[in-house]
């Protein structure tokens, strides 16, 4: 048997944290180890007890959510050591959505989600995909990066990594294709797509497909 995915819940609302906790811990495969009310707690708890997955809320006292995120995120050199963020809130602004990924959350939920989709975005973040709400489509995703790429040039000494292949596969992850799609487009096997889909992320410095979609956006690839 697999081990639990650890969790900790961040909501500055005591019935909704109350509650997702609650929901999450009737899964055997989800283990809730903590709990906050606000940014500044989440990054104390997680320090203490090293969750895999942390969903947070944006708007809380003290600390907001991003600022939260950024600073868990940052806090340790091994990507692989850090807990992944599932922002779960009431506002989809798209300013909120770029932020939290820029500031390096996985994934990006709003609260009207059912229960399924909440406990599936857990374990799809914990297993290192990346996760988009359903109304935070890709337009929304070029507007945001193209501002945030004004001014900026792409990154070359990245990009002369990426091999020609890899450079389509890159294009299609971040037009949301799933693995089983991209071998379809590109006639390649789902096995050798998630090996050049590997390959991507460590050189990209990514640690899931999110990451990768943005870089591709900043960067100009799509």
């Amino acid at each position: 048997m697999s081990t639990p995915i650890r969790v900790i819940v961040a909501d500055d609302q005591e019935m909704i944290r109350d509650g997702i906790g609650v929901l999450l811990a009737s899964c055997a495969d989800i283990d809730v180890i903590g709990f906050a009310g606000d940014g500044r707690e989440a990054m104390d708890v997680a320090a203490q007890v090293n969750p895999d997955v942390i969903v947070m809320d944006i708007r809380m006292p003290h600390m907001d959510g991003l600022q939260a995120t950024a600073s868990i995120t940052a806090a340790k050199t091994d990507a692989d050591a850090r807990p992944r963020i599932l922002i779960l809130t009431t506002f989809d602004h798209d300013d909120y959505v770029y932020e939290a990924l820029a500031s390096g959350a996985s994934g990006f939920m709003l609260k009207g989600a059912s229960a399924r989709e909440l406990i599936e975005a857990v374990r799809v973040v914990n297993a290192g995909d990346g996760l988009l709400a359903p109304s935070v489509t890709k337009r929304l995703i070029a507007e945001f990066s193209t501002r945030r790429r004004e001014g900026r040039t792409a990154n070359p000494t990245v990009l002369a990594q990426v091999t020609p292949r890899e450079m389509d596969v890159l294009r299609e992850v971040a037009r949301g294709a799933s693995n089983a799609e991209i071998a379809e487009r590109l006639y390649l096997s789902e096995q050798t797509v998630k090996t050049h889909v590997g390959h991507l992320l460590a050189k990209l410095g990514a640690r899931d497909r999110t990451q990768a979609v943005v870089f591709a956006y900043e960067n100009g690839v799509v």
